[in-house]
């Protein structure tokens, strides 16, 4: 899609990942940037900055409301569909898990094929592979979940194959591996790690892990993620999905210790029970990515902690 001029729609675009393509999209030449968000996980903080630019709008609301999407989407826009509820939630309302993600996302696919929009590009997750039974994972790897929350991915890229196959609505999909940066909150599984980390360093007792630290994970950087957005959104394939990661593997306990390091603190951690619910491996083939979209992450895992680090020494230094 040729971003020129365009109109971009972001649903659920204040939150990590949608606020930081939000900055991105105001350094292109796009005529109109509109975020609709309900503000429970997202944030009128995250956009500060880019809600100074006139052609960037903040839309109240959810996509649970089919009236309002078909308000406001028109044809010809490129649209990201950003919200859904989080691991936590959906185990703990696996109902409204289903209302949110499943029918919510619905009604932002039906009002696009209705509006006649020009794209979406739909964030999906890692979690649809569950543990990896090979390493790096590639995007034919089986779907392996035993989530509600990995399950309801799951069923928005089945629903989002579907309408391209009955009615040509043109569609990306991105299965993020770790997302973390600035402005994370509390509500992912295992990137709210870091932020309890460094909580707990910042209050000088020791770090907990649960597990014994062995558990590997593709961590990348939420400015990474957000150009891998841009780029899915102006490419010419469609109905693929790609693995949005790094491509390497970092264990928590080398994760921690890094975060330790920077803090200036010793690593002494304190190991918890692990929980049947928690992946222990998820590493991402990038090839695809990088072929079909040209996207390379380029954040090293340092200094996107040192990023971390400082945003989160600000807010807690405001709270």
């Amino acid at each position: 899609m040729d971003i020129k001029g365009a109109r971009i729609v972001l649903i659920g675009g204040a939150g990590l990942v949608g606020s930081h393509i939000v900055d991105l999209l105001i350094q292109q030449p796009v005529s109109e940037i509109v975020v609709v968000d309900n503000l429970v996980r997202g944030s009128r903080n995250n956009l500060t900055s880019a809600l100074r630019d006139p052609r960037v709008h903040l839309i109240e609301g959810s996509m649970l409301d089919s009236q309002l999407l078909q308000e406001v989407l028109r044809p010809g826009d490129g649209v990201y569909l950003l919200a859904s509820l989080w691991l936590k939630e959906c185990v703990e309302v696996p109902r409204q898990a289903w209302n949110t993600n499943v029918m919510g996302s619905w009604n932002v696919i039906e009002a696009c094929q209705d509006r006649q929009v020009a794209r979406i590009v739909y964030s999906s997750s890692a979690s649809v592979y569950g543990n990896a039974l090979e390493v790096p994972m590639t995007e034919d790897h089986p779907f392996n979940n035993r989530t509600t929350y990995g399950a309801t991915k799951i069923a928005c890229e089945q629903m989002l194959r579907a309408a391209h196959q009955q009615g040509g609505l043109p569609y990306v999909g991105l299965r993020y591996m770790n997302i973390y940066g600035p402005r994370m909150d509390y509500q992912g599984a295992y990137v709210s790690v870091m932020m309890k980390v460094l909580d707990r360093l910042f209050s000088g007792q020791p770090p907990i892990i649960h597990g014994d630290g062995s558990q590997t994970f593709d961590f990348i950087y939420v400015a990474d993620v957000a150009r891998a957005n841009l780029l899915a959104m102006q490419a010419t394939c469609c109905d693929e999905f790609f693995n949005i990661g790094c491509g390497r593997g970092t264990t928590l306990n080398e994760l921690v210790s890094k975060l330790c390091e920077l803090e200036g603190k010793p690593f002494h951690p304190h190991y918890e029970p692990l929980t049947s619910s928690f992946v222990t491996q998820r590493i991402g083939s990038i090839d695809k990515a990088r072929d079909l979209l040209g996207f390379e992450a380029t954040t090293p895992l340092p200094e996107g902690l040192e990023n971390l680090l400082q945003w989160r020494k600000l807010a807690h230094s405001h709270c």
